[in-house]
């Protein structure tokens, strides 16, 4: 027989046959089984087909700590092919401590693959499934803001134009910089690329038409979009995850206010704004881009530029970008409002959905700026 003893944590090893008794004694908590649990794992399972018998009787205190130790040994020799039990109780430890402790909480194996095909209509089926549900709960907080921002109970909605003023300048003022610059060199680059192109036909004056219908029609307005997904977008849905991880949100509705009225609707309201105003910027920016870089390239005078491409658009041309602005804009905050919604407590799924949110918004304003050009060509617009 062997006794190994720390402080108040000791047990006794007795062989009998094809049996092994470990009789553990004293007070088996965490500050006294440093010393039990060091030798314990160094001895681990005798054999296969031997047994383990852990006596409890004559513990005095025990925690999760030691019930811990004293069920690793025993998952141990199960897996090393023996048998272990463990007897005599003290009444101070629940008897679902032990099997909670030794629940073996390894993953599942894997479903076995399927064929390929399978796999891809499987597939198919969960990302419409996915779309469903995002369409559904965006529709949920579209609802939401219209039945009222930061509703109470028997009150009615209120809006706070102090929160629409704050997210319209850090969603519009503070990018107007970056839009106006990312601006200004796209359009330098398309006058560059239609000048160089239409000069081999004799045709170089055509580039002024050609840039001035192509940035305010589809690419101002498009590039924007994506450039605010990027920037606003991602802040939106960063801000709303955070909270919803700080459970901010689950506060708000405990006071009686409606979590959409105060975190989305300011921002869908603000997005709303700024998004034309932003275009608007970013059109002059890349006009004023193209006509300097004509200038240099092509010698086509400012002033020549802002009479061909008064020729070249009018009104049309003009509303047919701005006309986009605001569908976008609605697309962005949705999109980012409903992956913020969805953030659970980690910084994994945070980041995650702030990715997805950008991803969709992006995709979703390619899809609607197409949308328009299909209706646009339809309408003779």
């Amino acid at each position: 027989m062997t006794v190994h003893a720390r402080a108040n944590a000791q047990y006794s090893i007795d062989t009998h046959g094809a049996t092994t008794l470990l009789q553990a004694s004293g007070v088996w908590t965490a500050t006294t089984v440093g010393e039990a649990d060091r030798r314990l794992a160094e001895m681990g399972p005798d054999g296969a087909g031997r047994a383990l018998v852990i006596d409890l009787a004559d513990v005095s205190r025990i925690d999760t700590a030691g019930a811990w130790i004293l069920t690793r040994l025993a998952a141990d020799w199960r897996k090393a092919g023996g048998d272990a039990d463990i007897r005599n109780l003290p009444p101070t430890l629940d008897p679902s401590l032990l099997e909670t402790i030794g629940h073996d909480r390894s993953p599942p194996p894997p479903p076995p693959r399927g064929p390929l095909p399978l796999r891809v209509l499987a597939g198919l089926g969960r990302y419409a499934f996915a779309f469903r549900d995002d369409a559904l709960l965006s529709l949920d907080m579209i609802g939401a803001a219209i039945r009222g921002p930061q509703l109470k109970s028997g009150r009615k909605g209120s809006i706070r134009p102090i929160s629409i003023v704050h997210h319209l300048d850090a969603m519009g003022i503070r990018a107007v910089p970056i839009v106006a610059l990312m601006s200004f060199l796209i359009g330098a680059i398309i006058a560059q690329q239609g000048a160089w192109s239409l000069r081999y036909f004799g045709a170089e004056f055509l580039t002024v038409d050609f840039v001035g219908i192509l940035l305010l029609r589809e690419v101002g307005v498009l590039l924007t979009a994506i450039m605010v997904a990027g920037r606003s977008g991602s802040a939106m849905t960063a801000e709303i995850g955070s909270m919803k991880m700080r459970e901010e949100v689950d506060a708000l509705k405990v006071i009686g206010l409606n979590p959409v009225g105060v975190l989305v609707f300011p921002r869908l309201v603000a997005l709303t704004i700024a998004l034309p105003l932003l275009t608007f910027i970013a059109d002059m920016s890349a006009l004023l881009g193209a006509s300097l870089l004509l200038a240099l390239y092509s010698d086509i005078s400012p002033a020549t530029f802002v009479i061909k491409l008064r020729d070249a658009i009018d009104l049309s041309t003009v509303f047919a970008g701005f006309i986009k602005a605001p569908f976008m804009a609605m697309i962005i905050g949705l999109m980012a409002a409903v992956e913020g919604m969805k953030v659970e407590g980690s910084a994994e799924s945070l980041g995650r959905h702030v990715t997805s949110a950008v991803v969709k918004a992006i995709f979703f304003v390619i899809v609607v700026d197409g949308f328009f050009a299909v209706f646009y060509a339809q309408i003779d617009y």
